[in-house]
């Protein structure tokens, strides 16, 4: 089973990964951390690397627990929400586990939200943290 959990490095994306953790041992799965930024322009180099650095701690924790890990920094352009979609469907993921956090409707509207893309667009079945 694979497994892809949309990291940020956030507390939220920390207990999605927890959960895919769980599951990747009951389903004997391997896991891919997954980031996503629009840009990577020379401005954003130290979120870049900020980013890498996260994907790496969580892959050690990953690898701890015994179980295979793939990290992926995505910087091809997309907004996150469909880069993370279509890269789902690029590796042929069987599961997303992403994490949430509550945001105003105004806050929806204006910012849009990540997690709802992939819910209604991913090929797959998404698990949501809160």
């Amino acid at each position: 089973m694979k497994i892809m959990v949309c990291y940020t490095g956030s507390r939220s994306s920390l207990q999605a990964l927890e959960l895919a953790i769980q599951h990747a041992k009951s389903f004997h799965g391997n896991i891919f951390l997954v980031g996503s930024m629009e840009k990577g322009t020379t401005a954003e180099l130290k979120e870049i690397d900020k980013m890498q650095e996260a994907l790496q701690e969580a892959a050690q924790k990953v690898e701890k627990e015994g179980i295979e890990c793939e990290t992926r920094l995505l910087v091809r352009g997309f907004t996150p929400s469909e880069d993370l979609v279509n890269h789902a469907k690029e590796e042929n993921v069987d599961e997303i586990v992403i994490g949430i956090r509550k945001r105003s409707k105004t806050g929806k509207l204006i910012f849009g939200s990540t997690a709802q893309y992939i819910i209604l667009n991913a090929h797959c079945p998404v698990v949501t943290v809160k």
